[in-house]
């Protein structure tokens, strides 16, 4: 007799392995502009030929997979562009909610900052309530080394990527701090333990900051910094640093990262 409920309770589990195997046949193909044969497909997924084959039609026919030319390579198509282009995250604009509430909680100037190259660019601001506040405007670029936003995005990297992007820093006396690399990648060690920068008045004179950094899905690195008039900032950097990690998780959570 034939068992409805074993039969049909197969089917899902069978639904699940065709979309998983058909996942790892595009993982297949990612970096390879050129596409690649069946048989190449096969060896990487470990998965019979026959089987490939057919799954490989059927995203074909979606539009998800195309072939370089007739019996020839299997490419990403043009449809998965499309699925990317369309799914493309704003973090400037996932961001903005979290700093205006983080703003709030801290009555300070909350900063998002991004890596590019050896120096960070400004990217979004909500100004604190205070008279006297740090402001700095959206597009504007600061050094590596010597900010909270800075060091943490830094203390995300190995030791010789830190050493390359900030060895013009290092090499131009007017960007003297009276630290060399060797004592920025101490600090980063402890950055790296705890997740939190400090700049205590080594960018600008009278002004300190809390910074954490966080990595996109596009593996881009991102800062929130919170800069405090140093005066009182020694009261007020603990309770930041907590309100900031709490920040950096529920933001990472929100990116899926």
């Amino acid at each position: 007799m034939l068992d409805r409920k074993s039969d049909a309770t197969r089917q899902p589990a069978n639904g699940i392995q065709v979309i998983n195997r058909a996942a790892r046949i595009l993982r297949s193909l990612r970096d390879e502009p050129a596409g690649l044969s069946l048989g190449q497909i096969a060896g990487r997924v470990d998965l019979p030929r026959s089987t490939v084959q057919r799954i490989v039609n059927a995203l074909v026919a979606e539009g998800l997979l195309m072939t370089t030319a007739p019996g020839g390579h299997v490419r990403l198509g043009l449809e998965i562009l499309a699925l990317a282009a369309s799914s493309r995250i704003d973090v400037v604009e996932i961001a903005h909610p979290y700093l205006k509430s983080l703003s709030e909680e801290c009555a300070e100037t909350v900063d998002l900052s991004v890596l590019r190259k050896d120096h960070l660019v400004f990217v979004d601001q909500v100004v604190g309530p205070h008279r006297l506040r740090a402001v700095s405007a959206v597009g504007e670029v600061f050094p590596l080394h010597s900010t909270a936003n800075g060091k943490a995005c830094l203390a995300l990297l190995s030791d010789t990527e830190i050493g390359a992007r900030c060895a013009d820093a290092f090499s131009d006396p007017s960007e003297a701090i009276g630290k060399t690399l060797e004592t920025l990648l101490g600090e980063l060690g402890e950055v790296r333990r705890t997740g939190i920068a400090f700049d205590q008045d080594e960018h600008t004179s009278g002004i300190s900051a809390v910074g954490t950094a966080f990595i996109d899905p596009g593996g881009n690195l991102y800062a929130i910094s919170v800069p405090i008039p140093t005066q009182r900032f020694t009261q007020k950097s603990a309770r930041v640093a907590e309100l900031l990690l709490a920040t950096r998780a529920t933001l990472s959570q929100a990116l899926g990262t």
